[in-house]
């Protein structure tokens, strides 16, 4: 059997944008091709279309329709020649253009599990000039540290642990007093309590209101209970017909 009619990736083209496909790249190639300029500006705004409809939110925002632009003139190869509302950029350079490196922040942290952000935050404490602002602000980052120690190793730290490190990372500039309350930001937030006066509501409370529900608009029992007014009903009736006898 002959496999000659097969058609294979490995012997098509490269995909120039691999995010629009093989099928649009054909339809641009063929746009390219094509001898009318008018019929080949038409072709070219049908896949400019298409295109958008990958990111239908972006699809009429002008930056976006630029560089839908740019990208259908870089998959012909710098051969498509049709009336762009954008100027044409230099193929040469798009192909040659490499994109910048990113740096990443190499920052030295003392304590990894403490994060950068701790380290700044003690810097701006040591140079406060209020000292019960300070004070008051060693404490809050204490209760953080406490907080992030905590999630890092899995298990409760000592406060006292917490003090010595944040006197290593302030080069003793700051300092936790030894009544410090590290707990009010590690804590999970407690249940509020119900005030004395509460007044529970019918459906709550079983010693009020709550009996009230049982009973309609004309305060007869739902569940029957009503039915001993009508005893009490037929035995008036028996008492007036012995009176007349």
């Amino acid at each position: 059997m002959r496999q000659d009619n097969f058609d294979y990736n490995t012997q098509r083209p490269n995909l120039v944008i691999r995010e629009y496909g093989r099928h649009l790249q054909s339809m641009v190639e063929y746009a390219a091709s094509v001898e009318d300029r008018e019929k080949r500006n038409k072709l070219t705004l049908g896949i400019i279309d298409l295109m958008g409809q990958m990111n239908p939110h972006l699809r009429n925002v002008e930056e976006f329709r630029h560089k839908l632009w740019d990208h259908i003139y870089f998959i012909s190869g710098g051969k498509l020649d049709v009336d762009s509302p954008y100027p044409k950029p230099n193929y040469d350079e798009l192909v040659k253009r490499k994109p910048g490196s990113v740096t990443y922040p190499k920052q030295k942290i003392r304590f990894k599990h403490y994060g950068i952000n701790v380290e700044q935050l003690i810097e701006k404490a040591k140079v406060m000039e209020d000292e019960e602002k300070k004070k008051d602000f060693t404490e809050c980052i204490g209760n953080y540290m406490k907080l992030v120690h905590r999630n890092w190793n899995k298990e409760n730290p000592n406060d006292e642990i917490i003090k010595q490190d944040i006197v290593l990372l302030s080069d003793g500039a700051l300092k936790l007093e030894n009544d410090s309350n590290l707990d009010s930001l590690s804590r999970a937030t407690p249940r509020r309590k119900r005030p004395d006066n509460f007044k529970a509501s019918g459906r709550h409370d079983r010693g009020g209101h709550g009996r009230d529900r049982n009973r309609d608009s004309h305060g007869k029992n739902r569940h029957g209970g009503g039915g001993g007014g009508g005893g009490g009903r037929h035995r008036d009736n028996r008492n007036r017909r012995d009176k007349k006898r």
